[in-house]
């Protein structure tokens, strides 16, 4: 059995199963007080609201991981593009959405990948930045690349474009890298156009 082939195999129970562990995991939050981190199945009612709210029928991710959120988000948008850098991983995303012509899985870097997809796009769009796809976690990885990504999407000829980002808690600033109040200054400021603000431990960046 190849390598794909047992991956396919796990990941089938992980979907299977992990739609209910978001549930479980959404009442424990709510049971909780509603902490800071906010839990999966918030993340996705989250994207899915923004389309809503600002008629977008495109969603443009990166961190594909294991497709939970393109699975979760096919009924909402007409359009998904989602990057993942892994191999494995989005050779399982691609053969798992292959059947759905509204779904691409891109491979690669997405600070190359996302300005690419950006220059495609006819209509605007929602775009979900998974923070820990960044190492966005206290004194780990490279902020550059989303920085690079913010710009290409924000200074977009299409003027709409909303984003979102999870795990705003995790900017700390830590080893010279932005805390999360100054992302959002930084936004606002390279771009006046765009407000910025958190909530639920989610950036979200939208048109004045």
């Amino acid at each position: 059995m190849s390598k794909l082939m047992r991956s396919l195999m796990g990941e089938a129970q992980y979907s299977k199963w992990k739609p209910v562990g978001h549930r479980f995991d959404y009442f424990w939050w709510l049971m909780r007080g509603k902490p800071v981190r906010s839990p999966h199945l918030l993340k996705q009612m989250t994207v899915a609201e923004y389309g809503r709210r600002y008629n977008l029928r495109t969603l443009v991710e990166t961190g594909t991981y294991y497709g939970e959120m393109v699975a979760s988000m096919r009924k909402h948008f007409d359009r998904i593009y989602s990057v993942e850098l892994e191999p494995q991983l989005a050779a399982v995303s691609r053969e798992k959405f292959a059947g759905d012509p509204g779904i691409t899985i891109l491979e690669g870097d997405s600070q190359t990948l996302i300005p690419k997809v950006v220059a495609e796009l006819q209509a605007p769009a929602v775009f979900w930045l998974d923070a820990g796809y960044y190492g966005a976690h206290p004194a780990q990885g490279d902020l550059s690349r989303l920085l690079s990504e913010l710009r290409a999407i924000l200074s977009s000829s299409i003027p709409g474009h909303v984003v979102l980002m999870d795990d705003a808690r995790c900017f700390i600033g830590a080893e010279n890298k932005f805390t999360a109040a100054q992302l959002v200054s930084w936004i606002e400021k390279e771009f006046p156009d765009r407000r910025a603000e958190i909530a639920r431990d989610i950036f979200r960046v939208t048109r004045r």
